[in-house]
């Protein structure tokens, strides 16, 4: 016998009531639903089986009630004001609380917006993400309305009651494995504030227990800049607590986050260095190895990368799965060409280029090789993301401007690619030295700066003038 499954959205359809109350039903087992692989269903007959069980309450309540009809179209005879609700050609519904209207967008497609006053009496202009119908917009038009009257009358609004382990599986499920790519990290993280919390009300979560949670990390040695991605990914879930109605405010609002000025790390590899680790590292390690310090890829870039993505021709790596979601293309110099070529002359069938040999499998990480090759390197505090920093102060060093830096490393804006532009202390040093009256080393540092230059014979002797100042 084949049994009817209806979606979330198909049930609120069918029911005529919002997906929010249908979530929180099924949170409080009002309704009888079924969980596949993580996934929210409903039986069509079961469902039925309940209204049928709860008919006799309709019927005694509507003994006292006149006979309402509250269809589409007596709802807007009853709220519409002036004469959209006669004509036919209307495009933009006035219900007295706020305005539902219909655009369309320059490739013809029609959507849907709602206009409405918020909680301070700003005018919010916005679309409705997936609205079908004129329902569909009002709906969502009232419920934003109505969080407005909740912020604004706090005392009128009824708390709604869930336990925060109970939020979280919600926010899992419902947001994070559908929204973010990194969902897991939320996974791990939001445990951690369970296990703090333990089974308490959503709604008595205060600052004072979030700072509790920050000093307890900080006594586990987390670095603060780690505290902070903790209080972000809880600052974000109570947002979505507050979307779906089930929080008034977000109490991590009022929690300060840690400056992270002082926690930037400033550890650039040298080439002495990278030449005692691509010396030290094993034969399946250095290619990786190769790769990070001529591209600036991140770890799991580089363990996905694909022989696909890469253009021999054009000399250009396609970076797909990106940490912005964003693809963006790096160009291949000479030396790691060599390698590429090199490796594709080994490879089999595979379509990945760094293959385990031990599993034959893609790479799922590479901490315990790279610190064994670190140790043998006799290299200290370096980490696989400091490849990247290199990557990109040797660019910075060598005259490249933020923008193109900002380019291959795939940044959003220049001010997170300022953060990879440490100068190497080596580098501070010959700078300092130029100022001394009487320095040994000046010729030689002038006569390097020189070579260095890559811009006209004028710009050449502003760098003589500049470095020679203290000289009598």
């Amino acid at each position: 016998m084949k049994t009817s499954l209806l979606s979330v959205k198909e049930i609120s359809s069918f029911l005529s009531l919002h997906p929010n109350t249908i979530y929180k039903w099924t949170n409080e087992d009002k309704i009888p639903y079924l969980k596949i692989k993580r996934l929210i269903r409903f039986e069509k007959a079961e469902i039925e089986k309940y209204l049928e069980r709860n008919k006799s309450k309709s019927i005694e309540l509507s003994e006292f009630l006149p006979n309402l009809d509250f269809s589409l179209k007596n709802y807007d005879k009853m709220l519409l004001k002036g004469r959209s609700v006669l004509s036919k050609k209307s495009k933009r519904w006035n219900y007295g609380f706020g305005t539902v209207y219909i655009r369309k967008t320059k490739q013809g497609k029609e959507r849907w917006y709602i206009d409405y006053r918020d909680e301070d009496g700003k005018r919010v202009q916005k679309v409705v993400k997936n609205a079908q119908q004129r329902e569909d917009a009002l709906i969502e038009l009232q419920t934003k309305v109505a969080q407005c009257f909740a912020k604004e009358h706090p005392h009128i609004a009824k708390k709604e009651k869930i336990r925060f382990p109970k939020f979280v599986e919600m926010y899992l499920e419902n947001y994070a494995k559908v929204n973010k790519r990194s969902w897991k990290d939320d996974f791990y993280r939001l445990r951690k504030f369970i296990e703090l919390f333990g089974n308490v009300q959503l709604h008595e979560i205060s600052p004072f227990e979030i700072e509790k949670f920050k000093l307890t990390k900080l006594s586990d040695d987390l670095s603060k800049s780690t505290v902070n991605r903790y209080l972000t990914i809880l600052k974000r879930m109570f947002n979505v607590a507050i979307d779906w109605g089930y929080a008034k405010e977000n109490p991590v609002k009022r929690v300060k986050f840690y400056t992270e000025k002082d926690n930037l790390k400033e550890r650039i590899l040298t080439e002495k260095e990278e030449d005692r680790l691509l010396e030290a590292s094993s034969e399946h390690l250095r290619p990786i190895l190769i790769v990070a310090l001529n591209t600036g890829m991140r770890r799991g870039e580089i363990l996905n990368l694909k022989w696909e993505n890469i253009d021999f021709q054009a000399k250009e790596i396609l970076v797909e799965n990106t940490k912005s979601g964003r693809p963006r293309t790096i160009d291949i110099n000479s030396h790691l060409l060599n390698e590429l070529v090199k490796l594709k002359n080994e490879a089999q069938d595979s379509q990945n280029v760094f293959l385990n040999p031990k599993t034959g499998e893609p790479y799922k990480k590479l901490q315990t090789s790279f610190n064994g090759t670190r140790r043998r390197a006799g290299i200290k505090n370096l980490r696989f993301h400091d490849l990247r920093h290199t990557f990109a102060s040797r660019l910075v060093e060598r005259g490249v401007d933020l923008i193109r830096v900002k380019e291959l490393l795939g940044h959003s804006s220049v001010k997170i690619t300022e953060r990879y532009t440490h100068s190497n202390q080596e580098g501070r040093k010959k700078a300092v030295e130029l100022l001394c009256r009487e320095s040994p080393n000046k010729p030689k540092i002038l006569e390097n700066l020189l070579h260095s230059c890559d811009t006209d014979e004028g710009a050449k002797k502003s760098v003589i003038v500049s470095s020679l100042f203290s000289v009598n």
